[in-house]
């Protein structure tokens, strides 16, 4: 059984050899690099699992990394940086990641989030490999195999968490999910401060499906969560 491999991206020599040493120790197959130039030619060129990546890197950021990686993979990101502003988290959401730790960090809180992500990864492949059926509402169409999503004949763009809440919502039209409970099924661990997490996901994915006042695919239930509209 082949070794699950984690990229790791910073400049900063010393942060870098703290991750690979706590996650050697769980027995995962650790690459290091400096920048994120580096970090998309590893994964262009061979197998990874999870990339994380520090945002402030030379020659290429972890933003410009993780637009390039999502055009072709779907491999969890998780950002590392010194920003901490809700703001600055939002924007790393937005731009592709799936988790986002500030430093300083614990290194066993990024070890525990590092081993969510993929448990989360490898339930949707399992998933994925069963034929799950292909979800039709009425112009939206979910492809769970090849987690594609075509809004009336177009394709859109989805990073993995956005696709996750998509086809969670659209698998039980008019059902109605809280926060909690979206961040629970899709994020596959407890909840906890995770209901900015949920509305900043589902305000990008509106936006990419071209939702307007006639064309609403989720909808809010105020006070309570979401449901799918179709």
């Amino acid at each position: 059984m082949k070794p699950i491999t984690i990229v790791i991206a910073d400049d900063e020599t010393e942060i870098a050899d703290l991750m690979e040493l706590h996650l050697s120790k769980e027995g995962y197959r650790c690459i290091k690099v400096s920048d994120g130039l580096e970090a998309v030619h590893v994964i262009r060129t061979q197998p990874v699992d999870l990339a994380i990546l520090d945002i402030m890197m030379p020659n290429m950021d972890g933003y410009e990394a993780t637009q390039l990686i999502r055009e072709q993979y779907h491999l969890p990101i998780i950002f590392l940086s010194a920003k901490t502003s809700d703001l600055d988290k939002i924007t790393g959401l937005i731009r592709g990641a799936d988790d986002y730790v500030t430093k300083p960090f614990n290194p066993m809180e990024l070890v525990a989030r590092v081993n969510a992500q993929l448990r989360r990864a490898l339930q949707f492949h399992s998933s994925a490999t069963s034929d799950t059926p292909v979800v039709d509402r009425g112009g939206l169409i979910i492809d769970p195999d090849q987690r594609s999503v075509l809004v009336f004949g177009n394709a859109v763009e989805l990073t993995p968490k956005e696709f996750d809440i998509l086809h969670l919502l659209a698998s039980h039209p008019k059902k109605v999910f809280s926060t909690e409970n979206i961040f629970e099924q899709v994020w596959g661990e407890a909840y906890y401060e995770g209901r900015n997490t949920v509305m900043v996901h589902i305000r990008t994915l509106r936006k990419k499906l071209g939702e307007n006042n006639t064309s609403k695919w989720i909808k809010t239930v105020w006070g309570v969560g979401y449901t799918f509209n179709g």
